[in-house]
């Protein structure tokens, strides 16, 4: 008999910071980024409450370049992926335990026009500040850590 198993996720946020992009020993690019998504629920009044989820989503290869080099904190985002689970032994001999999100498919939910006008088009990314001080983003709050987004 054949068993198989279904391992996709589709996700729409926000990152709740600037990608991370870095090489592997192989060479391989690889782009970390945090992404957050809200979700409805009834509290005990009767009343519909927002709480964000927050995801670590990893992008390999030239796709993670070009996410790194267009997508800032703010950005809006639809992945479609894989959940990897990983497992690995600290410097203390403690075991720790990671689920992230592979992606497979990255899609940039804003305009060229909006990422040019935040400072996402690719020139003068210097420090990735569009010269704009820290202005508010809309439907944009501080998250569980102080420095994530969540929308």
């Amino acid at each position: 008999m054949a068993y198989f198993s279904i391992n996709r996720v589709v996700l729409v946020g926000r990152l709740t910071r600037d990608p991370e992009l870095r090489a592997l020993p192989s060479g391989t690019s690889v782009c970390s980024l945090r992404l957050a998504c809200n979700s409805s629920r009834k509290d005990p009044d009767g009343e519909f409450v927002e709480r964000p989820n927050f995801f670590d989503v990893s992008v390999y290869g030239a796709r993670g370049e070009n996410v790194s080099h267009y997508m800032r904190r703010g950005s809006r985002v639809a992945i479609d992926g894989r959940l990897e689970w990983r497992e690995w032994e600290t410097a203390e001999q403690e075991r720790r335990q990671a689920v992230t999100v592979v992606a497979d498919t990255v899609q940039f939910l804003d305009s060229p026009g909006e990422r040019a006008q935040d400072g996402l088009s690719g020139e003068d990314r210097g420090d990735g500040d569009s010269g704009e001080g820290d202005r508010e983003l809309v439907g944009v709050g501080v998250g569980a850590d102080g420095d994530d987004l969540v929308f």
